[in-house]
């Protein structure tokens, strides 16, 4: 049962996108499913282009992939149209008739409730999305004319897949510590972000499951509003290269350095059984580039081992550059 779930360890911004294009081209895989919804982007390096993507899973970059939007998704329709425009897959992607609609008066609400504002929401219209769902007066995918032609019961297409033996990932979105359950409440999301979550979003039981890929990147960063244990000043930040601006929202991403005790209990809560760190070289800036676990020096490969001693998990996926394809794969 080759099913694979990718999740975010901390506040999001880790890198998933990366690590799932990479997975997309070297596995290579057969089905992606995206969970989560609109008001997170993936970004994705790939051939010299840049993509901040919202909808789309990241596995478009392998052109033979059927890419599928879960149940539990809440789809923002015309940013879904959009970017299957951008990246071309028209032709391979699906969304399950049953995830529900973000409308404008969605936006509208997000952007003018005093109380969601003060909780750093981005304005996409998300939690008012999901207010409408919980109430069960929620408009479906199937019933927006504009998405007739990708329509799809992913439920099923997913489970059939796994019975072939087909490669599946099933991509989780944002990161645990912002789970409404989990995460660092009431500066939270509106939904669980864990890897529990994901499969429940797509509609696949956790025994189909044979990998959960838990995502830290080198440093911690965090957009909005809530704790950042050991935040450090956007002039500290800067100077240290850890400056960021969200991919999806262009705000201002506030850092901190890594927090072991928080990775810890990510993989736990994930059940994480691998990891992967993105961004290596922006902490140890003599990392960029390597290919090789040799190559790494002697400094990041302590902290690489510190990683895998806290989480008791090995980290077999490290970013060391920008592109999809700058990793070291220890697999």
């Amino acid at each position: 049962m080759p099913c694979t779930v990718v999740t975010g360890a901390f506040w999001g911004d880790e890198g998933k996108g990366k690590i799932i294009s990479y997975l997309a081209l070297k596995e290579p895989l057969d089905v992606c499913v995206r969970t989560g919804s609109v008001n997170a982007a993936h970004t994705i390096c790939y051939q010299g282009k840049r993509y901040a993507l919202h909808m789309v899973p990241g596995g478009f970059v392998y052109e033979k992939c059927r890419l599928l939007i879960g149940a539990g998704t809440n789809v923002h329709v015309a940013q879904f149209l959009k970017e299957v425009e951008e990246t071309k897959v028209k032709d391979r992607i699906g969304i399950d008739s049953q995830a529900s609609i973000i409308e404008e008066k969605h936006s509208m609400q997000d952007k003018s409730n005093a109380h969601l504002k003060s909780l750093g929401t981005t304005g996409w219209g998300v939690g008012p999305a999901l207010e409408e769902r919980v109430r069960r007066t929620a408009k479906l995918a199937k019933d927006s004319p504009d998405l007739e032609k990708y329509l799809t019961d992913v439920s099923e297409e997913v489970n059939k897949a796994l019975d072939k033996g087909k490669n599946v990932l099933l991509e989780g979105t944002q990161g645990l510590m912002l789970s409404l359950f989990h995460g660092t409440y009431p500066y939270v999301t509106g939904r669980d972000t864990s890897a529990s979550a994901i499969c429940s979003e797509a509609g696949v039981g956790p025994t189909r499951v044979s990998n959960v890929l838990t995502v830290f990147k080198s440093f911690i960063t965090r957009v909005g509003t809530g704790p950042l244990p050991g935040e450090i000043t956007k002039e500290e930040a800067t100077r240290r290269g850890w400056f960021e601006t969200a991919a999806g929202t262009g705000r201002d991403r506030r850092s901190a350095p890594f927090d072991f005790e928080l990775a810890r209990k990510s993989a736990m809560i994930n059940g994480a059984t691998q990891g992967a760190v993105t961004k290596l070289d922006c902490v140890y800036p003599e990392c960029k580039g390597s290919k090789t676990y040799s190559e790494l020096s002697r400094e990041a490969k302590k902290f690489i081992e510190e990683i895998e001693k806290q989480t008791r998990i090995p980290i077999v996926l490290i970013g060391t550059g920008p592109d999809a394809l700058d990793l070291i794969d220890r697999r």
